[in-house]
Parts: C-alpha cells; sequence; structure tokens
C-alpha cells in the first residue's frame, strides 16, 4: 500500500499545525472581474477542509492560485512552509491537484499516465513503477491499468486522477469538484477514498464542492464562499448553530395580513420573517414552538394551512448568508458543465 509519512491528525485544532495561511488573497482578471476578493483563512494539518459554494463563486480560481496556476493580484499566502510568491517551485513539490477537468491523455493506459505524472516529478523510473503499483490498488484500477484511459468509465478516470494527484506523495491534496457528474456509487467510492487519505495517511485534503451532503459528511471544517468572498467558516456543528436553532415555515390562510409581530411574542421564539405567502420562524426547540405557535395564531381567529419544521443544515446555513439556496445554484453549475462537455466532444 501508499505509504505517507504524515501522522494522522485528530480533532483538536489547538495542538494541529496550520499548513495553508491564506491573507487577503484576491483574483482580479483582465476584465476587471474580481474572482476572488480578499480571503482570510488557515487550514489545519491533517483535515479535510471544504470551499462550499455555486459555480463561479471563486473556489477554483482559489486553488488554481494555491497550487500557483494563478498569479494573485493581491495578498499572500503560504503553503506547507513556502511562500507562494517567493517559492512557487517548493509549493509544487508540496501538493497534488485533482482538477475538475479530466487531464489524463485517453490514448495512453492508465499505468502509463501515472508514469508520465511521476516522470514530471523527475521520480526514478524504478520508485515511480512501485508507487505506480500502489496507486493502481489503492484507487482499484489494477485490472485495468493497461487499458486506454479511452476504454474508462467516468469513475474510473476520476479515480486515475486521484492517483496522478497522489503520485509525489504530497503533504496536501486539491481537489477540485472531485464527484462532480459521479453517480451516487461512484461518488461514495471517491468520498471512502478521501478517507483513507486521512485516516490512514494523515494527509490534508483541501476540496471544494456544491454538493452539501459532501461538505456536511466529509469535512472537518467548511468555508461557505459567495461572490468571491468567504461568508462563513468554521465545523459543520458550528456552521448549523450559528443559525438559530431550528426553521419552522408557516403558512396563514389569510393572506392580507401580517402576523410577524404576532408571531414573535410566542415563547422561545428568536425570529421571524414574511416571505411572500409564508413566514420563516427560528426557535431553538422547534418541536415545542410549532404547536405554541399553532395554538397562538388559531386562539387569535386565523388559519394555519401549512407548517414544517427542520433541522439545522448547511442549506439553512448558505440561505442565512447568502440570502438564496445553493440547491437553485446547483442547476446553473450543471448546465455550465454540460456546455463545457458538449464543446469537448465538437473539438475531439
Amino acid at each position: 500500500m501508499l505509504k505517507m509519512e504524515e501522522a494522522a491528525g485528530n480533532g483538536n485544532y489547538e495542538s494541529r499545525n496550520v499548513i495553508i495561511e491564506v491573507k487577503g488573497l484576491t483574483k482580479i482578471f483582465e476584465n476587471k472581474l474580481k474572482a476572488v476578493d480578499s480571503v482570510t483563512f488557515s487550514v489545519y494539518e491533517g483535515e479535510i477542509f471544504s470551499f462550499l459554494g455555486p459555480n463561479g463563486a471563486g473556489k477554483s480560481t482559489t486553488i488554481k492560485m494555491l497550487t500557483t496556476l494563478l498569479r494573485p493580484s493581491e495578498g499572500d499566502a503560504v503553503v506547507c512552509g513556502f511562500d507562494l510568491r517567493k517559492q512557487p517551485q517548493e509549493v509544487r513539490w508540496s501538493v497534488g491537484v485533482v482538477p475538475q477537468e479530466y487531464t489524463a491523455d485517453e490514448d495512453m493506459t492508465g499505468l502509463e499516465n501515472i508514469m508520465l505524472f511521476a516522470n514530471l516529478y523527475g521520480i526514478p523510473g524504478d520508485v515511480a513503477r512501485k508507487r505506480a503499483d500502489e496507486l493502481l490498488t489503492l484507487v482499484e484500477l489494477n485490472e485495468a491499468a493497461g487499458r486506454k484511459v479511452s476504454t474508462y468509465s467516468g469513475g474510473m478516470r476520476r479515480r486515475l486522477e486521484l492517483a496522478c494527484g497522489l503520485v509525489n506523495h504530497p503533504k496536501v491534496l486539491f481537489l477540485d469538484e472531485p464527484t462532480l457528474g459521479l453517480d451516487v456509487q461512484t461518488r461514495t467510492a471517491v468520498w471512502r477514498y478521501i478517507r483513507i487519505l486521512k485516516e490512514q495517511y494523515g494527509m490534508t485534503l483541501f476540496l471544494t464542492t456544491h454538493y452539501l451532503e459532501e461538505a456536511d459528511g466529509l469535512c472537518e471544517r467548511v468555508g461557505i464562499i459567495d461572490h468571491g468572498r468567504i461568508v462563513r467558516l468554521g465545523t459543520t456543528g458550528e456552521l448549523k448553530s450559528s443559525v438559530g436553532g431550528d426553521a419552522i415555515e408557516l403558512g396563514i390562510r389569510e393572506k392580507d395580513v401580517d402576523l410577524t409581530s404576532f408571531i414573535m411574542k410566542v415563547d422561545s421564539v428568536t425570529s421571524v420573517v414574511r416571505e411572500n405567502d409564508h413566514y420563516r420562524i427560528k426557535a431553538p426547540l422547534g418541536e415545542e414552538a410549532a404547536p405554541a405557535i399553532m395554538d397562538a395564531v388559531r386562539s387569535a381567529g386565523y388559519h394555519v394551512d401549512r407548517i414544517s419544521l427542520t433541522k439545522p443544515t448547511l442549506d439553512e446555513v448558505y440561505l442565512e448568508y447568502t440570502g438564496h439556496k445553493l440547491r437553485d445554484e446547483e442547476a446553473n453549475s450543471q448546465q455550465v458543465m454540460a456546455q463545457q462537455r458538449t464543446v469537448r466532444r465538437a473539438r475531439a
């Protein structure tokens, strides 16, 4: 199996070293588009860290800057102890990248692609072959190692990209939308490989995603990014707690009256927002507040036509801090990717 030198990290951040330190990182393109707007954050050694946001939020641009593919317009960063601006070559040797787009040569076999990546890093042939065999075992592509990549399924290609990104034994692995477009079974398999890299090899993983369940189930800390800015950062538990409790959605038959101030008087209700024909209500214990709200509304002579209760989720967090749901943005991202795939096929 692949041998990594780093010890697995624990959940105590005070005892863990900072492996990525970013201060005021900004990217402004020639058309004056500010894709990343003064982001500041840290990533700890041995953690799985994620940027969560829709297409165009600045996730991929940040990764490209941190892996030296794009030069920052402003700001600084230290990656694996190396200054991003002054020591770009050292940064490249220290990190691995699994890009959003497939980069493997389709006319070469899986093994040949890994060997090519090893050669680019200057890894001697005998060492490269041993690592290739280890990586093919890790991502379960042994039996397909001698096949051309053109015969691989989408899931197999993604696993090959993961193997190529690990060939230099990186201290930090960047994964840009690692499961975009994959079926549920393959996505679950990729999640398993990511957990193995953290738990068995202590690797630091920085991934971008717009899948809520991916960020929630896989990552220790999540940075919510929107329009190039980090709007909130913390553990998934901290993010969920920050929205102020359970969410109750209430519909009242009488549309011509505003009951916002009336509902606010109900015990344990912390906030009420009227949205079109319904109310969004926050309460620490929604299962206790919901019956009390219904009783109060009915006793005042109004009629409840619908009510629902949801526990805090990352979708609720995203809505709270950006003003829109991430699910609404996912369709746009998928449309963009579909267009890109169509262009690539046309050029083939």
